[in-house]
């Protein structure tokens, strides 16, 4: 390292409040909370059909509906996953699956927003911003900003990328860390850059920190930081990253990630064995990577909407209303399929097209920040403004 560089150790890394990193189809944004409780939101854009990842099979009317969407039964060639006799998980998502097996993935069916528009862009700005339009701040980013800071820590954050998720945009500082292959200039160019801006009141701490930042990613991750991942591997490389960063004793707590491909209008059974597939492994990874600090982890999975219960033309599905959250970690009272399954009847679809939503989204996330995150009731009303009828949903995680 250069001698014009300055020394950062741990003790001076990573700890801010939010980071984004970029890679192909993925993003993850991180951020500090107190004590020893890690929490992420992966957030899955395009509308995941939940009735073709966790599939009702049990349900009469539901062969019928779904036509080439259904799969065999578990225990059946190429059959579901069996989640306790009622429904199975797609094939595609055996970790997932093993989560489920020893009570760390909890499944829950017909969720949605408050929000009844099948707009990706309109229901996409809501889901971030825990209210019923679009704000300049993220429910999570607001829910953290009450934390105090922790001992030793950064104030500012570190985005890893050019871009941060609504969900984590709001009031919290943000620096910037360019991973490999992003075209880094060199170091002893970054070690004048930051004597020359030394003496400014805002340009000067903001360079200083985002250099910290930095050698925290690299020392974490190997220098010169996360090698750029294979073909197709981008949301596991991601997972594994975000895993080995959040368990750092001075590292990050919170992380926010997303995924892609989920938009399935034709063609759904082949379009969807990828990313159900680049999900399941980047889960496990992420487990992997935080190691003993899993048991004291809780991952929220959700998406804009669900998508109609009727095939359309073209083998896929259109934009619906309820679909499948995924609640898991160690920390997660998991083991089960919950929410109040409305049936798929003809008199039970809402608007006679999509699965009726029995689980407001709010209610999930607000009972994981004062379950989990131990948010206090203000705090949480504060993340989600307007929310009174959405009460925070209670036994999610061990308390």
């Amino acid at each position: 390292m250069s001698a014009h560089l300055p020394a950062f150790g741990r003790r001076a890394a990573l700890l801010g409040l939010a980071a984004a990193l970029t890679l192909p189809r993925a993003r993850v944004a991180f951020a500090q909370a107190p004590g020893e409780a890690r929490f992420a939101v992966v957030l899955l854009r395009g509308g995941l059909d939940g009735l073709f990842a966790v599939q009702p099979y049990a349900d009469a009317a539901f062969g019928e509906l779904r036509g080439p969407l259904a799969l065999p039964e578990p225990g059946q060639e190429g059959g579901l996953l069996d989640l306790g006799g009622r429904f199975g998980l797609h094939p595609r998502m055996p970790n997932l699956h093993a989560m489920y097996a020893t009570n760390e993935a909890l499944i829950l069916h017909a969720v949605a927003g408050n929000w009844r528009t099948r707009s990706h862009f309109d229901a996409q700005d809501m889901l971030e911003s825990g209210a019923d339009q679009r704000l300049a701040s993220g429910w999570l980013n607001r829910a953290l900003a009450v934390f105090p800071d922790r001992p030793g820590a950064q104030h500012a954050g570190l985005a890893v990328g050019t871009d941060m998720p609504l969900l984590m945009r709001g009031p919290t500082p943000v620096g910037n860390y360019a991973p490999r292959g992003g075209g880094m200039p060199a170091p002893d160019l970054l070690a004048r850059v930051a004597e020359l801006n030394a003496a400014d009141p805002v340009t000067g701490p903001a360079i200083a920190e985002a250099l910290a930042a930095r050698g925290f990613a690299a020392t974490t991750l190997g220098a010169p930081g996360m090698p750029r991942p294979q073909p197709g591997g981008a949301f596991r490389a991601l997972a594994l990253t975000a895993g080995r960063l959040m368990s750092e004793a001075n590292g990050p707590r919170v992380a926010a990630f997303e995924l892609t491909g989920w938009d399935t209008h034709a063609q759904q059974v082949n379009r969807l064995n990828g990313p159900l597939a680049q999900l399941d492994e980047g889960l496990a990874a992420l487990k992997e990577a935080l190691g003993g600090h899993w048991r004291r982890t809780a991952v929220l999975v959700v998406t804009e909407f669900g998508r109609t219960v009727r095939v359309n033309g073209t083998a896929g599905t259109d934009h619906g209303t309820g679909g499948v959250a995924f609640v898991l970690g160690g920390a997660v009272t998991g083991g089960r399929v919950g929410g109040d399954w409305p049936g798929l009847g003809p008199d039970a679809l809402f608007q006679d097209r999509d699965l009726a939503p029995t689980t407001d989204l709010r209610s999930v996330a607000k009972g994981l920040l004062r379950d989990h995150l131990r948010l206090s009731a203000p705090a949480v009303a504060r993340a989600f403004p307007g929310s009174d009828a959405a009460d925070p949903l209670g036994g999610l995680v061990r308390v």
